[in-house]
């Protein structure tokens, strides 16, 4: 079977995380610049070969002096580790709409194993004739199995950042001919 190219479209693609702050509110944030690219056989996205990368000076949470934080050493530390990217190992079928994506994603230089849950929005053609796909990701990593440590202890007790760090992407990917 013929091979497929697929590219996603950042203008209908988002890619974020959640973060508890001070164990007591969420902090949003974003890549504002990634790409990424899929190979299907056809359109059947259980045979999909996924690469991911993020530019990691990219980041943005709304506020330029956490996102400078970010930048540095003690998170992405973006100047050493410009990328961090992600390469899809497999799909595994749950149900209709629902998939289970493996694969390594790779931050600081730091590659581990991590398991996506994906939800299939569909395939179709957009008013100019072109073919698209849309998915719904989400997953939890722990941001210390990467390296990303730098932490505060709170007067109260317990800590300014979560370990945890949720992942949510809606991303579009356009057919290549």
């Amino acid at each position: 079977m013929e091979t497929t190219k697929w590219i996603v479209d950042p203008a209908h693609s988002e890619i974020q995380f959640k973060v508890k702050h001070m164990m007591i509110t969420t902090v949003t944030g974003s890549f504002k610049e990634f790409t990424s690219e899929v190979e299907t056989s056809g359109e059947d996205f259980t045979t999909a070969k996924i690469s991911f990368e993020a530019n990691t000076a990219s980041i943005f949470t709304n506020a330029e002096q956490r996102d400078a934080h970010l930048r540095s050493a003690d998170f992405f530390d973006a100047e050493n580790f410009p990328v961090l990217s992600f390469s899809g190992s497999g799909i595994g079928k749950v149900d209709d709409e629902s998939y289970r994506l493996t694969g390594d994603l790779t931050i600081r230089g730091v590659t581990k194993p991590v398991v996506l849950d994906v939800e299939v929005g569909g395939v179709g053609k957009d008013p100019w004739g072109n073919t698209k796909a849309g998915f719904s990701i989400s997953g939890k990593i722990n941001r210390k199995d990467w390296g990303l440590n730098w932490n505060a202890a709170l007067e109260a007790g317990g800590v300014l950042v979560s370990d945890d760090v949720r992942i949510f992407c809606e991303v579009q990917y356009a057919k290549q001919a």
